[in-house]
C-alpha cells in the first residue's frame, strides 16, 4: 500500500472542546466541521487532526480509542487485498456523503483503519468544508 496521506482522528464526546483549544491556542484553521466531525488544518498545507463524536449511527467507527485515517489512490484494490489476505472489515467498502469511499479494518490492539478515497461530497456536505 502507498497512503497519499495519513491523518489520526481521535474519538471524543467533547469535539467542542477540541475546536477551541487547538484553534485558541495552536491557530488551527478548520478544514471540515459538520458538528460531530471536525477536521483541523496547521499551517496552509500543513497536517491535519480530526476529532469524531462516538455515536451508534456512525458507519465508520464504533466509538473508543484511535482511527489512522489512510487516503490511498485505489481504495477497493486495497479492500480486495486486505480482505483476500484474511482481514476483518469493521465497516462495509462504500461511498460515504462526507466525500469519500471507504472502509475499515483494525489492527492487532484495537485501532481502526480507515482506508479511502476522496469523492464528491452530496450538496448536504459540502457546506462543511472550509478550504
Amino acid at each position: 500500500m502507498k497512503p497519499q496521506a495519513l491523518s489520526t482522528c481521535f474519538c471524543t464526546p467533547d469535539v467542542d472542546a477540541c475546536r477551541a483549544f487547538y484553534r485558541k491556542h495552536f491557530a488551527a484553521s478548520i478544514a471540515f466541521d459538520c458538528g460531530w466531525y471536525l477536521s483541523l488544518r496547521f499551517g496552509t498545507e500543513g497536517p491535519t487532526v480530526q476529532f469524531m463524536e462516538p455515536r451508534d449511527d456512525r458507519p465508520v467507527f464504533g466509538g473508543a480509542g484511535v482511527v489512522l485515517n489512510f487516503m490511498v489512490e485505489d481504495v477497493d484494490a486495497e479492500h480486495a487485498r486486505l480482505t483476500g489476505e484474511g482481514l476483518a472489515v469493521l465497516s462495509p467498502l462504500e461511498d460515504h456523503p462526507w466525500g469519500d469511499r471507504g472502509f475499515s479494518v483494525a489492527d492487532p490492539i484495537g485501532n481502526v483503519l480507515y482506508l479511502y478515497k476522496e469523492i464528491e461530497p452530496t450538496e448536504e456536505y459540502k457546506a462543511y468544508y472550509r478550504e
